[in-house]
């Protein structure tokens, strides 16, 4: 299905990268009855949208994320029924829990602020987690779950719903390294390193951290970090936790969040970042960050003193100045659209990103706030504070 390397293939989007941001948007496309090329340098769900932890939590993001974060969720609970297979998506739940009053003060905070936006918490005494779920230390004090958010497998997601996007009539092409893009005042052409050349009348650039590239050709650069996310799993347990379980700490080194598969395996990351070099595709695991993981893990559960480690992996994030992602149309050039820099928190929001960006793209409008969002914001020198 690729294109010939020497004539220019016309589509209504072209889609720029293949990760969640994009192999979403390109199915819900094809839902409004637009036709896509999907362009991925590597192989699709393979950087961020493959290594991170597979989140699907609504609690703890910014308030203005809820309406995403909804509109998201409500796409994961009929995930089978779009897509013909599940991605592991389990609607476990998603508990946050803390080690001081402060903090739970903040979560209770947090669960009065969101629950106009729909979202409803449930409140937990230190007594309460013991009797529920009788597995943290004991200098756990508080926490808030949300029976109704879950997990799922992020090496299976993107993958899915490219093969879903293309059983509707999306052109998947991997293996397109896109150099350079340019707009003629009618349309998109993107160039591949081999050559080829795709054009259509409006593209959305999805390319994670390495978005910055594409949107600087158009005037529209932004200050994007690579970092790298600290991921391990453990040795398979019995199988007994189903939520996915955080702790909410504004001490970046606590940081931690773990659930359990099926197979009795504890997946876990949190705390500090690693390096991560988009120019050469790299991402590294540092010793000393999986040492204090899982000494952190140990201090949260200390049923986990002896479990073992079997397996760590990083990946490339793309991070902005005020963790906020650009989304949205461009502020310069029309029919160019942006979804990228989610800060390491954008697998649980994809399917509602890419929702979004379809229908944006397609009707030129969206029920979902955009504004915090927009492109124009680094342009201008204005960032929201973090």
């Amino acid at each position: 299905m690729s294109a010939s390397r020497t004539g220019a293939h016309g589509t209504d989007v072209l889609v720029l990268g293949g990760g969640l941001m994009g192999t979403t948007t390109a199915f819900f496309l094809r839902q409004h009855g637009l036709s896509v090329t999907l362009l991925e340098r590597e192989l699709v769900g393979r950087q961020a949208s493959g290594t991170n932890f597979g989140n699907v939590r609504r609690q703890g993001r910014e308030l203005h994320q809820m309406p995403l974060a909804h509109r998201a969720r409500a796409v994961w609970g009929r995930i089978r029924e779009l897509l013909g297979e599940d991605a592991e998506f389990v609607p476990y739940g998603h508990l946050r829990v803390c080690y001081t009053e402060k903090q739970a003060a903040v979560i209770e905070q947090h669960a009065l602020d969101v629950k106009p936006l729909g979202l409803h918490l449930q409140l937990f005494t230190a007594a309460q987690l013991r009797q529920r779920w009788g597995i943290f230390a004991p200098g756990v004090v508080a926490g808030s779950y949300s029976p109704e958010d879950g997990h799922a497998n992020p090496r299976l997601a993107g993958p899915a719903f490219a093969r879903a996007a293309q059983r509707a009539g999306a052109r998947i092409i991997e293996h397109a390294d896109v150099l350079q893009v340019e707009h003629d005042g009618k349309g998109f052409t993107a160039h591949t390193a081999d050559g080829r050349r795709f054009q259509a009348p409006q593209m959305l650039v999805a390319c994670g951290a390495w978005s910055n590239r594409m949107a600087e050709q158009f005037g529209e650069g932004v200050p994007l970090e690579a970092r790298g996310p600290q991921m391990g799993v453990t040795e398979p347990l019995p199988y007994a936790l189903g939520p996915s379980i955080g702790l909410s700490s504004p001490v970046e080194h606590e940081g931690m969040y773990f659930r359990q598969i099926a197979r009795g395996n504890i997946v876990f990351g949190g705390g500090l970042k690693g390096p991560a070099h988009a120019d050469h595709v790299r991402a590294y695991v540092k010793p000393d960050n999986v040492l204090r993981q899982l000494r952190e893990l140990r201090r949260f559960v200390p049923a986990f003193d002896n479990v073992q480690l079997i397996r760590v992996w990083s990946g490339i994030e793309g991070y902005t100045p005020d963790w906020q992602p650009v989304m949205g149309p461009s502020a310069k050039v029309p029919g160019l659209h942006y979804a990228f820099g989610f800060n390491g928190e954008g697998f649980a929001i994809s399917p509602g990103v890419g929702e979004t960006m379809a229908e944006l793209i397609a009707t030129g409008c969206t029920a979902i706030p955009m504004k915090p969002y927009a492109i124009e914001r680094f342009a201008a020198g204005q960032t929201l504070s973090s």
